[in-house]
């Protein structure tokens, strides 16, 4: 803070999209701990993808987001495949809207955010901004696929979720470092 108060230049903090693990609740069965992750990476895909649309430009930060994306898609398709391990049987037309019901239906995505609050948001910050809420998404969904390992337990089927936490760790691992390499700019 050199400078101190006479150096300010009339910058103030700005309120990033809320998040928690707010939809964690209302998945009690594995059907519906699959549902409702579904939900939350088909959402994260979405809003990866058209970030990285915004991001073109930087081909870093660009590439980057197109492999978030990728990432986001095969945790789907895991989780489908984890829902017929579950059920016995391939999900429904409606899935994952007939296994579990969310307050934002599909506007929701990791972190317990809407998509479409977090593109809002996103338009017209900077890089670095975008890579901190990024990197809180991934803690929070780190943080809840944990959580669903724990609940449950002994059954083989946590192993996924076990799987699903290391690579979220992985991509928050990745955005903190080309975060902390924007910062050092």
């Amino acid at each position: 803070m050199e400078g101190g108060i006479r150096a300010w230049k009339g910058l103030v903090a700005q309120k990033t999209p809320e998040s928690g693990i707010v939809y964690f609740s209302p998945a009690a069965t594995p059907q519906e701990m699959a549902g409702l992750a579904w939900f939350l990476e088909n959402g994260s895909r979405r809003f990866y993808a058209e970030v990285r649309d915004m991001l073109l430009a930087d081909s870093s930060v660009s590439g980057l987001f197109t492999e978030l994306t990728l990432a986001e898609e095969r945790h789907e398709s895991t989780l489908l495949d984890l829902y017929r391990e579950f059920t016995g049987r391939p999900p429904s037309n409606g899935h994952p809207k007939a296994v579990i019901s969310v307050d934002k239906d599909d506007d929701v995505m990791e972190g317990g955010v809407r998509v479409s609050e977090a593109l809002q948001w996103a338009k017209g910050k900077s890089v670095s901004e975008i890579l901190e809420l990024s990197v809180g998404l991934e803690t929070n969904s780190y943080d809840l696929y944990l959580v669903m390992e724990t609940r449950l337990k002994d059954r083989p089927s946590s192993k996924i979720f076990r799987a699903l936490a290391g690579e979220e760790k992985q991509h928050l691992k990745r955005l903190a470092a080309l975060l902390e390499e924007r910062i050092g700019k």
